[in-house]
């Protein structure tokens, strides 16, 4: 799932019962309201999952964009030029 900010993945996880990792959470928090920031450092976390799936076998990937196609659209492009 891309992330577009820190209170909707908050609200996601917590909907689905999926808890986010402590040092994930300090780093989302330490850029208080920086969106850029928040979103620079999600495509960052996001891509690097994505590729240690694909480097450990997975077949594929399957998004949830949340209506932020951009963002998804985003990490395509950074695991095609990786």
């Amino acid at each position: 799932m891309p992330i577009a900010g820190f209170t909707k993945l908050a609200r996601f996880s917590d909907a689905c019962g999926a808890e986010l990792p402590r040092w994930m959470r300090r780093k989302f928090e330490s850029f208080g309201d920086d969106t850029a920031a928040i979103r620079a450092f999600g495509l960052d976390v996001v891509t690097e999952l994505c590729a240690r799936l694909l480097a450990g076998g997975a077949p594929g990937l399957h998004f949830y964009s949340m209506n932020q196609a951009e963002l998804t659209l985003e990490i395509c492009r950074r695991l095609a030029s990786a």
